[in-house]
């Protein structure tokens, strides 16, 4: 009997320096397909991606959740969706550590933890941390689950992710889908993940003006779904 069909979308822009290596570091076996949603790079991303075996979607609406939306849109009947950053910060070949909650009926959704995994000094900018702290214990007083990180690198069940219906076009991706996850009442856990140094500079950490405004759309949405649901 066939297993679960597993499609990995992979957003970027200009990610010309990783997506290679993400791409080669995805299990082999474990998967059915790897989109790469190119949200208009202007290096060798979506070229390199396309070489190394990936399906290269191209979405111009510019914003991470308009690549994942894209990518949801273009993934073929999937059991469970897994995104991950194409920068090289995550590691691929832990992507089991997503899948297995999901696989053993334990799970809907599952977010990789970098806070409970290793991380490499230097990977996470002090701004990250402090936002990221800031935002899960807003997630937790406001809406009584607990998460320890808002990472990228996550696995989801399809019906799961059709019920929470994802929205948001911009770095808000993330936090919406946990907090209408818990909104929901959906089975979340989170499993410890490494993290490294990713390849090229971060267009939102990497800058004050990509981390102010990153950081103002997480805390929106999560008073947005506090207040009005």
């Amino acid at each position: 009997m066939p297993g679960p069909r597993v499609s990995v979308i992979i957003p970027v822009f200009n990610e010309q320096d990783g997506i290679v290596l993400v791409l080669g570091d995805i299990p082999k076996g474990l998967v059915s397909e790897v989109i790469v949603v190119d949200n208009g790079s202007t290096d060798r991303t979506a070229q390199l991606a396309a070489q190394a075996g990936a399906r290269v979607v191209r979405e111009a609406r510019r914003g991470y959740g308009s690549a994942c939306l894209a990518g949801i849109a273009a993934a073929d009947r999937p059991d469970i969706l897994v995104f991950l950053d194409g920068d090289y910060s995550d590691h691929p070949d832990e992507m089991p550590l997503l899948l297995d909650p999901i696989l053993r009926g334990e799970a809907d959704l599952v977010i990789g933890s970098r806070m409970l995994g290793r991380r490499e000094p230097g990977a996470l900018l002090p701004q990250a941390r402090l936002g990221n702290w800031l935002a899960t214990r807003l997630i937790r007083l406001l809406f009584g689950v607990r998460f320890t990180d808002l990472g990228p690198f996550r696995a989801v069940r399809r019906e799961a992710l059709g019920r929470i219906g994802m929205r948001d076009t911009t770095f808000g991706w993330t936090v919406e889908m946990q907090v209408k996850a818990a909104r929901l009442g959906l089975r979340t856990t989170e499993a410890p993940v490494s993290y490294r140094r990713r390849k090229g500079v971060s267009k939102i950490t990497g800058t004050v003006s990509g981390t102010v405004r990153a950081g103002y759309r997480i805390l929106y949405t999560i008073f947005r779904y506090w207040l009005w649901g």
